[in-house]
């Protein structure tokens, strides 16, 4: 049977992951990474036979590690060979289309990752370079804890002049969300590339939140990369800032996100993920 991979990143409430596995079927392959900080009790995941967890890293917010988890659970899905496509997701999201349009609603046979090149305009911190060109030690600080003192390292260093250099080869830089789509071919390539360029893939050690810039960067160096929908089918709202950014979706949202041609939508607590699961089972 081919099969559907839904890789989820999450550090809270598993409680949503079951939610979200609830809503697929046997075609659906879940791996799950858990930050290795957290004490959860996991017994009910690994006692489901399509579910694959990992806590293999720490993950404090905007840390290279994200982006390793992230590659661990691809890695782990392009393993099973029935594997043909995967959503890269967090656990505060949820599918906001009927199960069916996985399989008859979209092209499954396109790679749907947003991304332009860099320096993005509207993106704060020159563009995006800032992120890259001075160190940003969010691998060893947590940010939400001592955000302010990264944020002295990196003005000192522009106040020094001090600026980190690029490896020979360095891809031409493009940036996006975090989340996406793709087919088996792209993460395999994606895969290749990282191991055929460890330099590259090092490189983005002390940068902030390497996974929007990475991944499509090195798409962009594929030979399918002028193939690639510049969309990541994710309803996102960075407008109203309710409860955070992006917004927490509600009831209210229901019926733009249903409108939408995303396959999910984030982010949501619990309680909505449920509602909008008997709403979607409704349609």
């Amino acid at each position: 049977m081919v099969k559907q991979a839904i890789l989820i990143t999450a550090y809270q409430n598993i409680e949503q992951i079951l939610e979200i596995i609830s809503f697929f079927d046997e075609r659906f392959e879940f791996y799950v990474h858990i930050d290795r900080r957290r004490d959860l009790d996991t017994e009910r995941l690994e006692n489901l036979p399509n579910v694959h967890l990992s806590r293999a890293c720490v993950v404090h917010w905007g840390s290279l590690n994200h982006l390793n988890a992230i590659l661990l659970l691809a890695k782990t899905a392009v393993s099973d060979p029935d594997i043909y496509y995967l959503h890269l997701i967090t656990a505060q999201d949820f599918p906001c289309k009927p199960l069916s349009y996985f399989f008859d609603g979209f092209d499954s046979t396109k790679d749907y990752i947003r991304r332009k090149p860099m320096p993005c305009e509207g993106w704060e911190d020159n563009g995006g370079f800032d992120r890259l060109d001075y160190y940003n030690p969010y691998d060893i600080f947590d940010a939400k804890k001592t955000g302010k003192l990264i944020n002295v390292i990196v003005k000192l260093q522009k106040i020094l002049r001090i600026k980190r250099r690029y490896p020979a080869g360095f891809p031409k830089l493009y940036a996006g969300g975090s989340y996406w789509s793709l087919r088996r071919e792209a993460i395999l390539y994606i895969l290749d590339y990282t191991e055929r360029n460890p330099l590259h893939f090092a490189r983005m050690k002390h940068t902030f939140c390497p996974e929007e810039f990475y991944i499509q960067s090195v798409l962009m160096t594929a030979p399918f990369a002028g193939r690639l929908v510049n969309e990541h089918l994710r309803y996102i709202d960075w407008s109203t800032g309710r409860g955070g950014y992006p917004a927490f979706l509600d009831e209210t949202d229901f019926a733009s996100i249903v409108a939408s041609d995303c396959l999910f939508a984030r982010k949501f607590d619990l309680e909505t993920q449920n509602i909008l699961h008997k709403y979607l089972l409704s349609k």
